[in-house]
């Protein structure tokens, strides 16, 4: 499995670089941002699974870019880093959805604790999704395979079988095709357009016998992007 990637939003150099460093130490991947215009794109647009973010950031500050990504993000973890004396503005992030906070100065031990415990209570924790149930059939994962109930067959190729796994990670929420093609795809969507995604969803519905004109598997939300309906996955 990826190791986990953690954005860290903070213009200290000093602190940034000790925290990237202990984060490597333990595991992680560590990306960086020392300013809040640069944080705010890398929260919306990289491929992260928590970030760790400074309230008092130049150029847009930490409780905005907060704000931004819980509208386009809901459940990432973000733990919020906070002096001594921003009590209001600790109680303003935890208000706005921040999952915790670490007041400053810390220590290591106690940063990696609480990444820790906000990732194993997160629902974007990366899991191993390797069957999902639909109606009319079966998507081994691990075979790469559709397997329907009347007997028929089909590969999925490795992107396929990539995009089918996110969706199920997710089940229930709209995803846009620019967090598809920066999770999935891994690459930055910012200003692109292609119709790659859409090419993809049509070759599964196809595979999945989802009706394209009134998909009940893939869904397609209006504006947002495409949801995963499914009653069971393992």
């Amino acid at each position: 499995m990826a190791a986990t990637r953690i954005l860290v939003i903070e213009d200290d150099d000093a602190i940034r670089r000790g925290i990237a460093d202990a984060l490597k130490f333990e595991g992680y991947t560590a990306l960086e941002a020392d300013n809040g215009k640069d944080g705010l794109e890398m929260a919306i647009g990289a491929d992260c699974d928590l970030i760790l973010l400074d309230l008092v950031l130049p150029g847009r500050g930490g409780l905005d870019i907060l704000e931004e990504v819980r509208t386009v993000r809901q459940t990432l973890p973000v733990i919020i880093l906070t002096a001594r004396g921003e009590e209001n503005d600790r109680v303003r992030g935890l208000q706005l959805g921040a999952d915790d906070y670490v007041v400053k100065p810390f220590s290591v031990k106690e940063l990696l604790a609480r990444i820790d415990a906000v990732l194993r209570r997160s629902p974007e924790r990366p899991s191993d999704v390797t069957r999902i149930r639909f109606a009319g059939g079966t998507a081994d994962l691990a075979r790469r395979e559709v397997r329907l109930d009347d007997g028929e067959r089909h590969d999925l190729s490795e992107r396929e079988v990539e995009l089918l796994r996110y969706l199920a990670r997710h089940a229930g929420r709209a995803i846009s095709r620019e967090e598809i093609l920066s999770r999935v795809w891994r690459i930055d969507a910012r200003g692109m357009r292609t119709r790659t995604i859409d090419m993809h969803v049509a070759r599964l519905r196809e595979k999945l016998q989802d009706n394209p004109s009134d998909p009940a598997i893939i869904r397609t939300v209006r504006g947002k992007g495409y949801m995963l309906s499914i009653g069971e996955q393992t």
